[in-house]
């Protein structure tokens, strides 16, 4: 299933209501750790896999990892296809994607970030936090029945394969 919201305490109770004491679950913007925190105490026998490309994340996120056993912070850029590549090389059984890029801002970087990670690992539940996405999908109407029950979009990601993932490096030159 996946689960959008805008509201940083919907956000939350998804968590609660998706996460699940041996999962391992990735999250993906992770900043200072207030969510990690949560899904930290939610997976105590799984692992919180913890990724931001922001430096005032580390301190926080090694006091967090120092607090919690089960989190592992790495400072990175997950719109890099390395980033991606090495982390699926070593872990490919995820429960849960928790996605917070800018809250409301770039649902386009957040969804394709969404699409590519959760197409890669297929966890068994997405919750992504955008007021863009929230926007569009409470916005928007169809007469298709085109749907998935898992966490990633079952229709398409057969067609993500992690060797083919060029179009990260065209995302923006500065990557």
């Amino acid at each position: 299933m996946i689960h959008i919201s805008y509201d940083r305490r919907q956000y939350q109770e998804d968590m609660i209501e998706n996460i699940n004491l041996f999962d391992n679950v990735v999250e993906i913007g992770c900043h200072v750790g207030t969510s990690t925190r949560i899904i930290s105490r939610l997976c105590q026998d799984g692992t919180v896999y913890a990724f931001d490309n922001s430096p005032e994340s580390v301190k926080p996120m090694e006091q967090l990892k120092n607090e919690y056993q089960n989190v592992e912070f790495t400072l990175a850029d997950v719109r890099r296809q390395e980033v991606l590549t090495e982390f699926s090389r070593k872990c490919d059984d995820i429960d849960v994607v928790c996605i917070d890029l800018g809250g409301g801002y770039h649902p386009d970087t957040v969804f394709k970030v969404f699409f590519i990670w959760s197409s890669i690992l297929k966890p068994r539940v997405s919750l992504i936090r955008n007021r863009g996405l929230a926007d569009f999908i409470n916005t928007s109407t169809t007469t298709e029945d085109i749907s998935s029950t898992e966490g990633f979009l079952s229709s398409s990601s057969d067609n993500v394969k992690i060797e083919s993932l060029d179009e990260l490096k065209l995302w923006t030159r500065n990557l």
